[in-house]
C-alpha cells in the first residue's frame, strides 16, 4: 500500500468561514442577515461535529500506531532470535566442515595406513609362504627319518659323555628352531588377520564417521534454509510494518493538520458571526432612525397641509399634492443578482506553464493512484504570489505535506469559496488578515512533499473539503 496523503489533507470537511470582516457580507437587509447568521450557526455547529470525529479519528488512528510499535517490537525480538539461531547454526556447520575435513584426513591417513597394511601382508603372506615351505620339508624329513626316535638315535650313538653334550646341544637346537618356526608361523599368521581385520574394522568406522558428519552438515543446512526463509519472512513483515508506520504517522500528521483548519475555521466563522449581528444591529438603528424621520417629516407635512387647507380651499388639490411630494418613499434598495458565472471569478496566483492537471492521477513521490486537488504551476522558487481575489486568510503556516500553505476565505455573489496555495518558500500574510485582489501574499517555492519548485493551487466551493477544478474559475 502507497502513501497518498499530499493534496487530502481532509476528506469531509464543512463549509469554511463565509466572511470575516464587514465587506464580505454580501447581505444587504436584516433579514439577508438573519439568514446568513444562521447559516453561519449551522456550519459552526457542522464544524464542531467535524472536530469531534477527526479527535475519534485521531485516537483510532493512535492506538493503530501503537498497535503496529508493539508488533514491530515483537518481530525485531523475533528477528533477533532468528538472527542468534542462525549464528549458531552458521558456526555449527563450519565445525561440521572442520569435522569432515578432519575426517577426510583420517580417511586419507587411512588409505596410506591400508597401502602400507597391504603391503606388510603380502611380505607376511610371503614369509608365512616360505615357512609353510620349510615346515612341509621338515616335516617330511622327520617322517621319513622316524620323528623324535631319531633324535634319540642320534644321542646313544654318542662315543663319549662330552659327545653326547654335543649332541644333545644340536638336538635341542634343532627342536628350538622347529619351535621357532612354528611360533613365528603362528604369530605371523596372528598379525595378518589382525591386520585385515584392522583394515577393514577402521574402514568402515571413518566411512560411517563421516556419513554421520555429512548426514548432521545436510541437518544442518536444511535449518539454515528454513531460519533464512523465516528471516525473510520477518524482514518483508518488518518491512510492511514500517511503511505502515509511516502512513500512520503521515494521517496523524494530517489530521493535526485538519484539526487546525477546523480550529482557524471556527474562529473565522465566530469572527463572522459578530460582524454579522454588528451589521445587523447597525441596520436596525438605521431604520429605526429613518422611521423616525419620517414619522417627523409626515407630522410637520400634515399640519402645514392642514393650515393651507383652511387658509386656501381652492388650492386643496395642489395642497395635496405638496403633501405627497414632501412625503419621501424610501429608497429602493438594490438587489445585485448573481450574474458572475461559475468561472472568471479568481485571477492567476502566479503566471507559469501547467504540469500537472486536476484529478486521479500516479503520486510523484510515493506511487499509487491518488487525487490530484489542484493544478500545479511550473514556476520558479521566489516568485511573487499573490490573492485570487478578495478575502480573509483562514490559514498561513507550514503543513506536513502541503508546505508553507496559504488558505484564503471568500465571499463572492453570496458563495463561500476557499483557495489553497501550496509548498511557498515565503508567508507574508497570517490568519485573519484581510487580503485583496492580486495584493502579494507569498513566493511559490518546493517545500513539503514536493518534486521540484511549482505552486500548487487549489479551489473549493463551500469551503475547504469540497476541491473543483481552478480552471473552471481563472481568469
Amino acid at each position: 500500500m502507497k502513501k497518498v496523503f499530499k493534496y487530502v489533507l481532509v476528506a469531509g470537511l464543512v463549509l469554511t468561514v463565509s466572511s470575516a470582516n464587514v465587506p464580505y457580507l454580501s447581505a444587504e437587509t436584516i433579514d439577508d442577515l438573519d439568514k446568513e447568521i444562521n447559516n453561519l450557526e449551522r456550519e459552526k455547529q457542522e464544524l464542531e461535529s467535524k472536530k469531534n470525529n477527526i479527535e475519534n479519528d485521531k485516537t483510532n488512528n493512535d492506538s493503530k500506531i501503537q498497535d503496529n510499535l508493539s508488533k514491530q517490537t515483537t518481530v525485531e525480538q523475533e528477528i533477533s532470535n532468528i538472527d542468534e539461531q542462525l549464528t549458531k547454526t552458521n558456526n555449527d556447520i563450519y565445525e561440521k566442515e572442520n569435522e569432515i575435513k578432519e575426517t577426510d584426513k583420517e580417511i586419507k591417513d587411512l588409505n596410506s595406513r591400508i597401502e602400507k597394511l597391504k603391503e606388510e601382508i603380502i611380505v607376511l603372506e610371503q614369509r608365512i609362504e616360505e615357512r609353510n615351505v620349510l615346515l612341509k620339508d621338515r616335516l617330511r624329513t622327520i617322517q621319513q627319518n622316524g620323528g623324535e626316535m631319531q633324535y634319540i638315535e642320534v644321542l646313544f650313538g654318542a662315543q663319549s659323555f662330552g659327545d653326547f653334550i654335543s649332541r644333545s646341544s644340536a638336538v635341542n637346537t634343532i627342536m628350538d628352531q622347529d619351535k621357532t618356526i612354528m611360533e613365528e608361523q603362528a604369530a605371523d599368521k596372528k598379525t595378518l588377520e589382525e591386520n585385515k581385520v584392522e583394515v577393514e574394522v577402521k574402514k568402515v568406522a571413518v566411512e560411517d564417521k563421516k556419513k554421520l558428519i555429512e548426514g548432521q552438515k545436510q541437518e544442518l543446512v536444511a535449518l539454515k534454509g528454513q531460519l533464512d526463509g523465516q528471516m525473510d519472512e520477518k524482514a518483508t513483515l518488518m518491512a510492511q510494518l514500517e511503511e505502515e508506520h509511516g502512513q500512520l504517522e503521515e494521517i496523524k500528521l494530517t489530521l493535526e493538520d485538519e484539526q487546525e483548519i477546523l480550529r482557524a475555521e471556527e474562529i473565522s466563522k465566530a469572527q463572522a458571526i459578530a460582524l454579522a449581528q454588528n451589521k445587523k444591529g447597525e441596520l436596525e438603528q438605521a431604520a429605526r432612525e429613518e422611521a423616525a424621520r419620517v414619522a417627523a417629516e409626515k407630522a410637520a407635512a400634515e399640519q402645514e397641509a392642514a393650515e393651507r387647507a383652511a387658509s386656501e380651499r381652492a388650492s386643496s388639490d395642489k395642497s395635496t399634492n405638496k403633501i405627497a411630494s414632501a412625503n419621501p418613499t424610501p429608497p429602493k434598495q438594490s438587489n445585485q443578482s448573481s450574474n458572475v458565472s461559475s468561472g472568471g471569478i479568481f485571477i492567476y496566483p502566479a503566471s507559469g506553464p501547467i504540469t500537472s492537471s486536476f484529478g486521479p492521477r500516479i503520486h510523484p513521490i510515493y506511487g499509487g493512484q491518488g487525487s490530484h486537488n489542484g493544478i500545479d504551476f511550473g514556476v520558479a522558487s521566489g516568485t511573487t504570489l499573490v490573492a485570487p481575489a478578495d478575502g480573509v486568510v483562514s490559514t498561513a503556516r507550514y503543513m506536513n505535506s502541503f508546505g508553507n500553505v496559504i488558505m484564503i476565505s471568500h465571499h463572492i455573489d453570496g458563495k463561500t469559496y476557499t483557495t489553497v496555495m501550496a509548498h511557498l518558500s515565503r508567508i507574508s500574510v497570517s490568519p485573519g488578515q484581510t487580503v485583496s485582489q492580486g495584493e502579494a501574499i507569498g513566493a511559490t517555492g518546493n517545500t513539503g512533499d514536493s518534486t521540484g519548485p511549482h505552486l500548487h493551487f487549489e479551489v473549493h466551493i463551500g469551503g475547504y473539503g469540497n476541491p473543483v477544478n481552478p480552471l473552471s474559475y481563472l481568469r
